[in-house]
């Protein structure tokens, strides 16, 4: 980061190491993604031979440092609700979900099951979510969130993804724990889903998963 693109026999060099330590670590780290070699630039006549190899960070290597664009958004969003009031922080936090919505329907195309689908969208906008079966429904679970400390400032952003959940499975949801207030997962609560005509027995949303009659509802 300091010293830019360097050979192996210069970093070995400034950290006091041999060459052959040096690669070895540098192999580690290209693996990884958070290296890359490439050419060195030769200015003037080059002799003969290739030209040595310098080491680079990529922008997955300049993630593992510090980075602000958590503060840099919650000041943003801090800004726009001084200056044009907390309902467009609503309307933004609403325009946000757009997209899932969107990538939703196309899933809901090859599903049998509402809630299956939406659970695999977010799972691919990296919200790591599952379904876990209750008498009742189940509890759609994400196990990380994007966004988690902007969420702390703004929980108008969970307010409008439950919100969309209810949306667009047409039931009403209700959330029971969230990241953002210091919970271990985002859990939601998703009632039973009756696709059946007027007039007939309900039957439980097809998530492909046994419901246990055993199993205590969730404390709310």
């Amino acid at each position: 980061m300091e010293h830019g693109a360097s050979t192996a026999a210069v970093l070995a060099e400034r950290l006091g190491l041999t060459p052959a330590a040096i690669r070895r670590h540098l192999d580690v780290l290209v693996a990884a993604g958070h290296v890359e070699a490439r050419e060195q630039r030769v200015y003037g006549s080059r002799g003969r031979g290739r030209p040595a190899k310098v080491f680079v960070l990529t922008d997955s290597g300049r993630a593992q440092f510090y980075s602000a664009y958590d503060v840099l958004a919650i000041q943003a969003l801090e800004f726009v609700a001084a200056n044009e009031g907390p309902d467009a922080v609503t309307r933004f936090a609403r325009s946000r979900v757009l997209g899932t919505e969107e990538r939703y329907r196309e899933h809901t195309a090859d599903s049998s099951s509402p809630v299956e689908a939406l659970a695999d969208v977010l799972t691919e906008e990296g919200y790591v979510a599952s379904l876990q079966p209750t008498a009742s429904g189940a509890q759609l679970c994400q196990h990380h969130c994007p966004v988690a400390h902007v969420a702390t400032r703004f929980p108008q952003l969970c307010d409008a993804e439950t919100e969309m959940f209810s949306q667009l499975l047409g039931v009403h949801v209700q959330r029971l724990a969230t990241i953002a207030h210091g919970d271990g997962i985002c859990t939601t609560h998703i009632p039973r889903i009756d696709r059946s005509p007027a007039g007939t027995t309900s039957r439980p949303d097809a998530l492909h998963l046994t419901n246990d009659p055993h199993h205590e509802e969730p404390s709310i």
